[in-house]
């Protein structure tokens, strides 16, 4: 979750009108800080810093470089710096920003910068962390040109878009819902956007909202399903397993890898204790889907294959049974993550490898080594369908050029 197929162009979250009053409103997220100090709370919350903070950059100062299916886009200077940056931006200004989807020169902001969720976030919430944002350092750092083809690069046409795909309108609770399922709610629709990752996206980049956390692309990753179902989604997770992975990046289930790794160790490690219970409370009243297993079409020489490469390359820490270590190394046996509708992620990790987030809790930060040059595509694609189809796992096969296309998409990233 956290994550957009697109970063926004402003990064800082919008006004919206205030929630009827009829409705719970969410808590406040630190009653009694000070507002700069909520605000620094709330842009952890939203994960700002990771989408704005290139490799090795200055922070917020933007410069990041994100793969999409329509182009590569550079996130923006979010520093207070008056040339370069948005200090000259009001608070007027970053309410149509965020509400509407038009920055402060008038220009419409491309739709999967997640404004389409900000909209929720209550204005008081948004006023913290414009106080936040101003206390930054200073970065002068010009915004890089994002690379997308034309007719994209014509702003002009996302006035249809938003007619077509924004719902604006600040979080509205559920009276008939409890106080912390209605924060859960708040901060996965709203400062969490979650569903723009985990969440299948239409030919224009929005999001299928009749399809709602049933598992979604972004950043060459497939985010896997946060439904109830037990083979691949949540089901077979509780309340405190949600907690545990979303503060510490793992828990005897899971470990998070990729961009969940980074949404994890820039921003949920740092939510309190009430705020992660309530996400957790509201994903686990995501009903399940019925989804059924993917059929194997693997043949016996591609599952024989897999099985030699894993017995070389993967039981010294997934164990023969793919049991795993508990809370060391994760279990690849009945993970709903392995078993996903698509293997995108699975394939990334194999090739590039992954890291278990350092976090306060778990700072080991233990890491899984890549095989991008050790294993062909043929070898890659065997052990992925091997482990998707192994231990009473059920998932679809993998094929020799799902793993090239995969090698061509990292190799574009950041180009």
């Amino acid at each position: 979750m956290y994550r957009t197929i697109f970063i926004g162009m402003t990064g800082l979250l919008g006004f919206a009108a205030m929630a009827a009053a009829t409705t719970p409103l969410p808590t406040q997220s630190q009653p009694g800080h000070s507002a700069i100090q909520r605000g620094l709370y709330l842009v952890k919350a939203g994960d700002c810093a990771a989408c704005h903070t290139a490799d090795g950059g200055k922070p917020f100062a933007g410069g990041r470089a994100v793969p999409t299916p329509f182009g590569v886009i550079y996130s923006t200077n979010i520093t207070p710096d008056k040339d370069t940056g948005i200090g000259k931006w009001t608070e007027a200004g970053l309410y149509r920003a965020m509400h509407s989807g038009i920055d402060r020169q008038g220009n419409h902001l491309y739709p999967a910068f997640p404004y389409p969720w900000y909209t929720k976030v209550t204005p008081g919430d948004v006023r913290a962390i414009h106080a936040y944002l101003g206390t930054l350092t200073a970065v002068r750092q010009v915004d890089r040109k994002n690379k997308l083809p034309w007719p994209l690069t014509m702003r002009s046409g996302l006035a249809v878009w938003n007619k077509m795909y924004l719902k604006q309108g600040t979080f509205a609770g559920n009276a008939n819902k409890s106080a912390p399922w209605n924060r859960g709610a708040y901060l996965v629709n709203g400062l969490g956007h979650c569903g723009a990752c985990h969440t299948k996206k239409n030919f224009a980049g929005a999001v299928k909202t009749d399809q709602a956390f049933q598992g979604g692309m972004g950043e060459n990753a497939f985010a896997p399903s946060l439904a109830g179902d037990m083979r691949d989604g949540l089901g077979g997770w509780t309340v405190a397993d949600i907690v545990e992975y979303l503060k510490t990046g793992s828990n005897d289930k899971s470990s998070a890898a990729g961009p969940m790794a980074e949404v994890v160790h820039d921003s949920t490690q740092y939510l309190t204790d009430a705020d992660l219970t309530a996400i957790g409370t509201y994903l686990k009243d995501v009903p399940r889907i019925g989804s059924k297993a993917n059929g194997n079409e693997a043949g016996n020489n591609q599952m024989t294959q897999g099985a030699a490469v894993y017995a070389d390359d993967c039981t010294g820490c997934h164990m023969d049974g793919g049991q795993g270590m508990a809370h060391v190394f994760p279990p690849l046996k009945g993970s709903a993550a392995i078993q996903a509708k698509k293997p995108d992620t699975i394939i990334n990790v194999v090739l590039g490898g992954a890291a278990i987030p350092v976090t306060t809790t778990k700072p080991t930060g233990l890491k899984m080594p890549n095989f991008h040059d050790k294993l062909d595509n043929a070898q890659v694609a065997a052990v992925v369908t091997y482990i998707r189809n192994a231990w009473g796992n059920r998932a679809s096969s993998v094929s020799a050029g799902d793993v090239a296309d995969m090698r061509k998409q990292m190799r574009q990233k950041g180009d």
